[in-house]
């Protein structure tokens, strides 16, 4: 046995148990998602505007979400503990494929086939095995598009903190957040459907957020492997000093997350997802107005616990 080999044994016989099992409790989330998904696609009344109650769907999204939980905890114990290894960045990517690659794919595709089961199928019974076709492939270029996003990031990652400030690319847990946000905005918008609070309205808002999905998917897909650049919210907005008015923006979204939750997280992920290339058409902008080149922003390294 050579000599480098036994000294990645030492290395993984002294790793903290509490980071690894957060970054497993990350994957099995992911796992949940797709069990509650798959349960949904097979279940009665699989359609969320006629369920009033918590579906297997919004379950699945919730999930995703958790693992959003996990996927932070465990970037931040291994720092504080001082553990942070290879291993561990290794074992992240693998429960982000899961967690944000593949159960966001497979949360569309089985929202998608059910709703447009009961939608469209019905009236148009061929337009079935075409629509299928086109999901499988929305679904199937989101999981490659992720699975390219979390390689680059295994091999441009850095461990040095302070360069962590600016993302190259929509973050994976940011792009799996779009897509599980729709569908619990989606969920919620069920039981309006049951009373007389502008039903019409919502019916139209459900159906532009069900026919809106795949494109949304397709969409974050390629901004995840995208180099334009996105905001590190922890590193810029909340750790450290900041002044007064950034305590007043953090006060008010969390008055709207406790009023409406489903909807503050629809809007402000695509908010989010929305910010990078509007930050790129009003870089390019201001250069062709002053013909002078701006400064790029310089491609930096991304924290191990958001990808």
């Amino acid at each position: 046995m050579s000599k480098r080999r036994r000294s990645n044994r030492r290395r993984l016989r002294h790793i903290l148990v509490l980071p690894v099992l957060i970054t497993l409790a990350n994957g099995l989330c992911g796992f949940t998602a797709i069990h509650y998904t798959t349960k949904g696609m097979t279940g009665p009344d699989q359609l969320l505007l006629h369920k009033p109650e918590i579906t297997f769907f919004a379950t699945g999204a919730w999930f995703i979400f958790l693992a959003m939980v996990c996927d932070a905890l465990d970037g931040f114990v291994a720092r504080k503990s001082g553990s942070s290894s290879n291993f561990g960045a290794q074992l992240d990517s693998l429960s982000d494929v899961i967690s944000f690659g593949v159960a966001p794919a497979f949360l569309m595709l089985g929202v998608m086939e059910s709703s447009l089961k009961e939608i469209v199928y019905p009236a148009v019974p061929v337009f079935g095995t075409f629509s299928g076709k086109l999901l499988w492939i929305a679904a199937a270029c989101y999981v490659c598009c992720a699975l390219l996003r979390l390689a680059r990031f295994n091999v441009e990652t850095t461990p040095d903190i302070s360069s962590h400030m600016i993302f190259n690319g929509l973050p994976s847990p940011a792009a799996a957040g779009v897509i599980a946000a729709q569908v619990l905005l989606l969920h919620d918008l069920g039981p309006e459907l049951q009373r007389d609070i502008a039903p019409e309205v919502v019916r139209i808002g459900s159906l532009v957020i069900i026919y809106m999905l795949p494109f949304i998917t397709v969409g974050v897909a390629l901004l995840m492997v995208s180099r334009m650049p996105y905001s590190h919210i922890v590193n810029q907005y909340i750790q450290g000093r900041k002044p007064f008015e950034y305590v007043v923006v953090l006060v008010l979204l969390l008055l709207l997350l406790i009023w409406k939750l489903q909807l503050t997280l629809a809007a402000g992920s695509l908010i989010y997802a929305l910010s990078g290339p509007v930050r790129w058409l009003w870089r390019k902008y201001s250069r062709n107005k002053t013909g002078q080149p701006q400064p790029e922003i310089a491609e930096t390294a991304e924290e191990p616990d958001i990808k």
